[in-house]
């Protein structure tokens, strides 16, 4: 059944690519650091994961941070089992483009990479970033823990206070537990690090985030 929709609109999950039922190839290993991209999680570190526009600059922003011990860019919070880039793409699967990283809290804590995500894009945007327009563009922060649900959102309720003293918008941001994250093809890892001349939409309000932010 044919049927006509935006990419702006989010799809309905009946309407959404069926997928597959096996990952899509990836990288096997990290391009700068060379650790395995589906290594566990080492002991006494963290997961994190956010969505704030394409995926290529804000890879970057995240594993230029003393702390971050592992990025990598992938697809989540939609419908598609397994989606590749191209499916992503066409608005039909209802993905983000999504990094994770694993960090050192002891180095860098999650509400410093709150900081860093509030900071580094326009939150106010709905289903874009800048010209990047689609819901695989939309502010997210997808939480591994009641403590990081807590913090993401006492983070927006401070960061939407200093936007409305600046005359900025209401933030859009989604905060929700992290979905399934499906890794992104192999060429998209770390690809600003391959194509340092790369595209990076990457822009913010310019508006700073509260420090210390505790839940």
């Amino acid at each position: 059944m044919f049927f006509s929709f935006k990419k702006a609109d989010m799809i309905r999950a009946e309407d959404a690519l069926p997928g597959r039922a096996q990952p899509i190839p990836t990288a096997e290993t990290h391009a700068l650091s060379g650790r395995p991209l589906k290594a566990p999680t080492p002991d006494g570190l963290e997961v994190a994961i956010f969505g704030m526009g394409c995926f290529w600059g804000v890879e970057r922003l995240f594993w230029q941070r003393e702390g971050v011990w592992l990025t990598m860019v992938g697809y989540g919070a939609g419908f598609t089992p397994n989606p590749t880039y191209e499916e992503v793409c066409s608005g039909r699967t209802g993905h983000n483009e999504l990094v994770r990283l694993i960090h050192d809290p002891a180095i860098v804590s999650y509400s410093d990479l709150l900081r860093l995500f509030w900071e580094g894009h326009d939150p106010t945007q709905g289903m874009r970033q800048g010209n990047d327009r689609g819901t695989q563009y939309r502010s997210g922060i997808y939480t591994t823990s009641p403590e990081q649900q807590a913090l993401a959102e006492a983070s927006r309720d401070a960061y939407q206070k200093r936007l409305d003293a600046a005359g900025l918008g209401r933030i859009t941001t989604e905060i929700l537990p992290a979905p399934a994250f499906y890794h992104a093809e192999d060429y998209h890892q770390q690809y600003l690090a391959k194509n340092p001349n790369g595209y990076c939409g990457l822009g913010g309000t310019g508006v700073t985030c509260p420090v210390g932010l505790t839940a």
